[in-house]
């Protein structure tokens, strides 16, 4: 005996569309300022002959695909599920934030790595030049981070996107301190210095923006949600008797989804009915869980081992 109901919030996400799909136009922008200022910075770093500049343009550069790819999962995740994308193509959005995580951790190495060619072989950097482009890097970067600061709440994809422009900022930052040792006291390691910094700016946060996104891919119960807590609420509801198969996971940003099988007391189904029953279930973890769709099947004492039996 089983019955199923899909019971739909709008947490975050808008309607006809994923969480990130409400900051496309301002993922566009970011798009474009981001591209802006990695040429700004690449004719920056070669006049100026600052390793940190063409390491900032880099990483830049970097977000510039990924928030290219940020756009380009919006339009599949926005398709319309089908009968072999049940869900649509809503976990694209998380496959762009790991090949975010991945362009991230190979700029982070590459930076290191010509740091300490620098320190091998040192150059001559302008610090003026330096920090004349470092500023209009800095001032670009804190534009983009308004443009995306409520919506790395709510998406991962705007997330990793608002990450990689924060470490841009700092990054701006760096060089600028960097260039102004230049400048007052002629200190050329400054500059390798700074893009190291920048590295390690860069590594710690996409380490964890890959963390969350595997758990995505792995089908780990979405943040928050205590599934302890969860059973304890369903059992908590007059008349179950038990559950199992419980299982709770995120499709996309702002799309958590549950099931579970609920074992019910024959006379409890029969005093008020399944639909009852599962209204009840439905509030239960609708007023204490932000769960975008909840999937129950009701199911009489005895059912589990005939079940099993099936199964074998």
């Amino acid at each position: 005996m089983g019955a199923g109901h899909d019971h739909g919030h709008a947490h975050g996400a808008p309607a006809g569309g994923t969480a990130t799909s409400a900051y496309r136009g301002r993922l566009r922008v970011a798009l474009a300022i981001t591209l802006g200022i990695v040429v700004v910075q690449i004719v920056g770093g070669v006049l100026a002959d600052s390793l940190a500049l063409v390491a900032d343009s880099a990483h830049m550069a970097t977000d510039a695909l990924g928030l290219g790819m940020a756009l380009l999962a919006i339009r599949f995740a926005n398709r319309p599920p089908s009968d072999q994308a049940t869900f649509g193509y809503a976990r694209a959005e998380i496959l762009a934030a790991l090949a975010n995580c991945l362009l991230l951790l190979g700029v982070g190495g590459y930076v290191v790595y010509e740091s300490v060619q620098r320190f091998v072989t040192p150059a001559d950097t302008e610090g003026h030049l330096a920090v004349v482009f470092g500023v209009i890097g800095l001032v670009a970067n804190m534009v983009s981070l308004a443009l995306l600061m409520r919506g790395q709440k709510e998406s991962l994809n705007v997330r990793g996107a608002f990450l990689e422009v924060a470490a841009d900022a700092l990054g701006s930052v760096t060089v600028i301190v960097s260039a102004l040792v230049i400048m007052f006291t002629g200190w050329q390691a400054a500059d390798p210095i700074a893009s190291l910094v920048i590295a390690l700016m860069i590594v710690p946060r996409t380490v964890k923006l890959l963390r969350e996104t595997l758990n995505v891919l792995l089908e780990a119960a979405p943040k928050g949600v205590d599934m302890a807590e969860v059973r304890a609420h369903i059992l908590a509801t007059d008349g179950v008797e038990d559950v199992h198969d419980l299982h709770a996971w995120t499709i996309t940003s702002g799309m958590p989804v549950l099931s579970a099988h609920v074992v019910v007391s024959s006379e409890v189904l029969s005093a008020i009915g399944h639909e009852k029953m599962l209204h009840e279930l439905q509030d239960c973890l609708g007023g204490h869980f932000d769960v975008e769709h909840c999937t129950f099947q009701l199911e009489p004492s005895g059912h589990r081992e005939h079940e099993a039996h099936l199964c074998h």
